[in-house]
């Protein structure tokens, strides 16, 4: 599904759901999921535990002139059902675009996961300007899907 504003990708991944709940709720495992190839390592994070969180990352991108570092605000936590953060560039509060992993058990050894980068919420006219959402592409979702199936059967 995709709007002008959010993209989402489905897949089944041949995993129990809080097998694939535990990769996504610890930070140290975004590197390897990352379809887009923004993320280089952890700045700071424990494992995800409830709403008000905040990860750091460390990026890199042209969009943001080469490295540079994020805070995500935990916005949704489910143990085993949902995970959501909202990105901004470290030190400021979240501009609009938020990350959901919804994730429902299809049987003992099966996840449906949802993951959608949804940017509805940017209101910034400077930022819409400088950022061209989606700065991810449904692709580069789609991928992030295969890789965390890939780390489900590691």
């Amino acid at each position: 599904m995709s709007d002008n504003t959010k993209i989402t990708v489905e897949r089944t991944i041949d995993a129990p759901v809080d097998a694939v709940f535990e990769i996504l709720s610890n930070p140290q495992r975004h590197q390897e999921l990352d379809g887009s190839g923004f993320i280089r390592s952890v700045d700071h994070a424990d494992r995800i535990q409830k709403v008000g969180e905040v990860f750091t990352m460390n990026m890199q991108g042209e969009h943001m002139g080469g490295e540079y570092k994020t805070d995500n605000h935990v916005s949704g936590f489910a143990k085993d059902k949902l995970l959501a953060w909202k990105t901004a560039p470290a030190g400021t509060e979240p501009p609009g675009w938020e990350w959901l992993w919804e994730l429902e058990s299809q049987g003992p050894n099966e996840t449906l996961v949802r993951h959608t980068y949804d940017w509805s919420k940017v209101t910034d006219k400077k930022l819409l300007e400088k950022v061209k959402f989606p700065l991810v592409s449904k692709d580069e979702l789609s991928d992030t899907l295969a890789r965390l199936a890939t780390a489900t059967s590691a």
